[in-house]
């Protein structure tokens, strides 16, 4: 794993010890990804870092349609009205990740990585992004992505890994 990655491990790992003080594993204050186009990637620089199974509590990999509707329980109708690649759908990942869970922040990744599959409308590149705190709705945000399948999908888990510290940060 390159010098980048690595640090963003361990910023995520700061983030919650410092949100949380040392009580972080009594108050099982753990982060859940819900990955589609990254494939688990997230979860891999995440728990990169020594002593992550203090604040990473799971992962899961949805790459088809069917295990978002299974494992995070993404509604069949959101899927079928805005697409697997849509702000809804990221929101419903994010939040069916801590629904299926002991975490109280997680994360949700759904794009195209090419190098096929883009549209007008959803170019390769597209990917949106989630954040949920257990009790509160999702965030969500849309990014375009330069570059080949390897660069996109490198630049949406540091751009997902970010937006978690952020959150991680502020959480009360």
């Amino acid at each position: 794993m390159d010098t980048e990655l690595v640090a963003l491990s361990e910023a995520v790992g700061a983030a919650c010890r410092q949100s949380h003080g040392d009580s972080l594993r009594s108050r099982r204050l753990f982060v859940a990804t819900a990955e589609s186009c990254t494939g688990g990637w997230a979860a891999q620089v995440i728990t990169h870092t020594a002593g992550s199974s203090g604040w990473f509590e799971r992962g899961f990999v949805t790459y088809t349609n069917e295990a978002k509707i299974e494992m995070l329980g993404v509604r069949a109708e959101t899927l079928e009205k805005h697409g697997a690649v849509s702000l809804e759908t990221a929101a419903e990942m994010a939040a069916g990740a801590l629904k299926n869970s002991n975490a109280l922040i997680s994360l949700a990744i759904t794009g195209i990585a090419g190098p096929t599959g883009g549209s007008p409308g959803k170019p390769v590149g597209a990917v949106c992004f989630a954040w949920c705190l257990r009790g509160q709705s999702p965030e969500a945000e849309r990014c375009q992505y330069e570059g080949d399948r390897e660069a996109i999908r490198r630049q949406s888990v540091i751009h997902a890994l970010t937006g978690l510290i952020d959150r991680a940060r502020n959480m009360p």
